[in-house]
């Protein structure tokens, strides 16, 4: 069989949610004797949507010794070695794929990824401005490039100049829209948000994306009646992921339980593993006192604390401070990421493959171990938990959060976990008032509106040292604290082996 263009019924098979005939069909490409880059490309692409991106990256590595004056496999390349966090190999990967001619901003991307991650921050900007100078409607340039702004300066203005630019030179342009709509919604101002998905939906009634958002935005808002016709105006099919997600969140914000329930129950059907809609229904049991919610939020049984390394012995303390010192040096932000928890504090990306001073690496291995140790204490079962379970378990992610006076997590679920966590590395003294709670980790308040409100219902106390693991569709967040001394963290999530 000739690969010349073959290789592109992989995507194909990606698209329609074929993994399995993805991963076949591709094996079966690499063995004949013409397979070319776009052969090396479309099975690296499959090997990374089925979660393993290390035999990815050795195929991309084989096809760089193999066609090593191709500069879309130096590209190819960087790409994963910069999802793995390996962003110095990245960097060179991409400056390699441009000295061979390749003109893509999503080279550029990439490397401005990749400098970003180390920190060279002028330079990571640089890269961004020059994606979106080459492709003024690149989504995915402009929100890291209003993202790293945000990041390093937090000036929303700043942050949003270039995007709003774009828009006014593209006015149908729906996708930058939407990452406007982003940018605004996590500097701080849903209303700017609410206004410019509703200009785009003037303009493109039908974009899913901006439906989507809006229905969330005007739930924060508590515009119900606003949130449940975008919803209905998305559909009403049971068949309809979106739709029935949608529709559930409006729903509770308009008091409407077992409508809710109805329609998370169909949209969780539809997508049994995804976090978030395992909490979305979870919500809409306790708004309906169905007693399946608490057998799902049973925090007594499935949020467990393990007390990993002492920090009142000088072992324990000499390795903690060592902790402390290694991961500082990867903050160097002044605020938030779009799209995560974290408010008045920085957060700082992990790598997974060995990379790190020796005092992170202790501390993943430790965390590695833990992980294995939980699921091997949980049984397998038919809750949303519990059914995955194979007693064995990846971490799949990592990273560290910084957070300042004010600091704390918005509530939140993690979407592609199982498993996820807090390590407290150090923390300010106010954690130690058990009445205040200030900085101690809560879980059961949903960050989705809901009538009436939904209080948190279960709280575990900080201590340095501590590793807090639980469901990654536990609702958690944090109490905010005031203080000079920084509570510095580590979190993973993990799905089973």
């Amino acid at each position: 069989m000739s690969t010349a263009g073959a290789y592109r019924k992989a995507y194909d098979l990606l698209a329609q949610g074929d993994l399995p005939g993805a991963l076949a069909f591709t094996a079966d490409l690499m063995t004949q004797p013409d397979a070319g880059p776009g052969v090396f490309a479309a099975r690296a692409s499959v090997l990374k949507a089925a979660g393993r991106p290390m035999e990815a990256l050795d195929l991309n590595q084989a096809a760089v010794r193999r066609f090593a004056d191709n500069g879309v496999c130096w590209h190819n390349l960087a790409s994963t070695l910069g999802d793995l966090g390996r962003a110095a190999e990245a960097e060179t990967a991409a400056r390699r794929a441009i000295s061979l001619g390749v003109k893509a901003p999503e080279t550029r991307l990439v490397l401005g990824r990749a400098l970003q991650t180390q920190l060279r921050l002028e330079e990571a900007e640089a890269a961004f401005v020059e994606a979106v100078s080459d492709r003024p409607d690149y989504e995915e340039a402009h929100r890291d490039l209003a993202q790293l702004v945000w990041m390093r300066t937090g000036d929303a203005r700043a942050a949003t100049a270039r995007l709003e630019a774009a828009i006014a030179a593209q006015p149908t342009a729906a996708n930058l829209r939407y990452a406007l709509a982003l940018a605004l919604e996590y500097t701080g101002d849903p209303a700017g948000a609410r206004a410019v998905l509703e200009a785009g939906l003037a303009l493109a009634p039908r974009d899913r994306r901006l439906l989507v958002f809006a229905v969330e935005v005007c739930c924060e808002l508590g515009d119900t009646d606003a949130a449940l016709a975008w919803a209905r105006s998305i559909g009403s099919s049971p068949d309809d992921f979106n739709a029935q997600s949608s529709l559930a969140q409006a729903l509770m914000a308009a008091g409407d339980a077992e409508g809710a329930v109805r329609a998370a129950s169909l949209a969780a059907d539809l997508n049994r593993d995804d976090q978030f809609t395992l909490a979305l229904q979870a919500t809409a049991w306790r708004l309906a006192g169905d007693p399946r919610y608490r057998r799902s939020y049973d925090y007594g049984r499935l949020v467990a604390a393990y007390d990993l390394f002492d920090p009142e012995t000088s072992e324990g303390h000499e390795f903690l401070e060592a902790l402390r010192a290694s991961l500082m040096r990867l903050h160097g932000f002044a605020t938030h990421p779009f799209g995560q928890s974290v408010r008045a504090g920085g957060q700082a990306t992990l790598r997974l493959d060995g990379g790190h001073e020796p005092p992170i690496e202790h501390l993943l291995g430790r965390l590695r171990e833990a992980v294995n140790r939980r699921a091997a204490e949980l049984p397998a079962g038919e809750g949303p938990f519990e059914r995955r379970n194979t007693g064995t378990a990846s971490i799949t992610g990592a990273w560290s959060v910084r957070l300042g006076s004010s600091g704390h997590h918005t509530n939140h679920v993690h979407p592609q976990g199982w498993l996820s966590s807090a390590f407290y590395v150090s923390l300010p003294s106010v954690v130690g008032d058990p009445d205040g709670r200030a900085g101690w980790i809560k879980f059961g308040e949903p960050a989705l509106r809901t009538s009436p409100a939904l209080a948190p219902e279960h709280f575990v106390q900080p201590r340095v040292g501590r590793l807090v693991l639980f469901p990654s569709y536990m609702w958690h967040g944090t109490v905010p604290f005031v203080s000079d001394e920084d509570r510095l963290t580590v979190a993973f999530d993990a799905v089973p082996a």
